[in-house]
């Protein structure tokens, strides 16, 4: 009898694994993330280069060119990350690009003629006027020769006036003063101890008064600079504010000149590098603090722009010492420089 023969049926195959996302689909994200990066500090340093300072949002990254070397090494260590080495390239080329355009521009040479006077000067805006009473404890403790005071409102040009001005006393600290008096951010007063002649103002949609002081016998046009921000469709009011400056610059080029104030601006921007350009120097820039940020005041001097500035004729003026102090009651903190006039040639 023969037996009978049970079949067992044949293991079922186990089932394959999900396949995951390959490494190169892992790291997708990552690399679009950094040419995201790429591209938008690319477009910055590309204007940068070109000398211009293109469209929103480009001129207020520009105020901002140092701190743009953080979004690029992200962008680096991601590409890196996700072995993007297009990416890796761009992003070596843009940080190099970087590290160029934040070394300080124009030269640093200062005349070699005769003393013929030293001269302290301090630029402050006080935001609507609030910080008035920190920049009078300021100015009694600092001492400076010629004040420019923007965003003086009413309020603050009055108390000016009667603390360190002609109603102060009978030997004022400051008897000469040339101002636009208005409201908000539109009042400016210029200080001196110096005997002042009246000049024309440069009109702008907030105060820029000028005069010609006299020191110690030596005219010194003195102009101060407030012009518009550049805020979202403000360009073409900024570029056209910072070029009337540009045009007060370069009209008279033998006469010393300190032109002093918030210039909305930096040397990251072409309209503020072609006012230099004229034949001016930055304060700052001759004291080695030329990347010494001055607004907002609550970052600085970590994380910030500087846009208040001391700018001088650079055939006339060296600069000893710049000092930036912080002034409670207002954004920005405000600029004392002591400078040499010199006699030319």
């Amino acid at each position: 009898m023969e037996s009978a023969t049970i079949e067992r049926p044949e293991p079922m195959p186990e089932p394959a694994p999900e396949a995951g996302p390959t490494p190169r689909k892992r790291h997708r994200g990552k690399a679009f993330l950094a040419a995201l990066l790429l591209l938008g500090v690319s477009v910055v340093v590309a204007s940068r280069a070109a000398g211009i300072d293109a469209f929103t949002p480009v001129p207020q990254l520009l105020a901002f060119l140092p701190w743009l070397l953080a979004p690029t090494a992200l962008a680096l260590l991601l590409a890196l990350v996700a072995r993007w080495w297009i990416g890796l390239t761009w992003g070596v080329v843009v940080l190099g690009a970087l590290a160029w355009y934040i070394e300080p521009y124009g030269k640093a040479s200062e005349p070699g003629g005769t003393v013929l006077a030293e001269v302290r000067v301090m630029t402050s805006n006080v935001q609507f006027g609030r910080g008035t009473d920190a920049l009078i404890k300021a100015v009694r403790r600092d001492r400076p020769d010629i004040v420019f005071v923007e965003e003086c409102e009413l309020t603050c040009s009055a108390r000016l006036r009667d603390t360190l001005g002609d109603l102060s006393g009978e030997t004022p600290a400051y008897p000469h003063r040339q101002s636009i008096e208005g409201y908000g951010s539109t009042g400016s007063v210029i200080l001196s101890r110096y005997p002042l002649k009246s000049a024309d103002p440069i009109p702008g949609t907030m105060g820029m008064p000028g005069a010609v002081a006299d020191v110690e016998g030596h005219p010194v046009r003195l102009q101060l600079a407030h012009p518009m921000p550049p805020l979202p469709g403000q360009l073409d009011t900024w570029r056209r504010e910072l070029g009337a400056l540009r045009a007060y610059a370069a009209k008279d080029a033998r006469t010393p000149t300190i032109l002093a104030g918030d210039f909305n601006a930096t040397q990251d921007h072409a309209t503020f590098r072609a006012i230099l350009d004229t034949g001016l120097s930055d304060a700052a820039r001759l004291a080695g603090q030329d990347r010494r940020p001055t607004w907002p005041s609550r970052t600085t001097p970590r994380i910030g722009a500087q846009i208040d500035h001391v700018l001088v004729s650079s055939k006339d003026f060296s600069a000893r010492e710049v000092r930036f102090r912080e002034l409670s009651g207002t954004d920005h903190n405000a600029v004392t420089a002591d400078l040499a006039l010199h006699r030319r040639g």
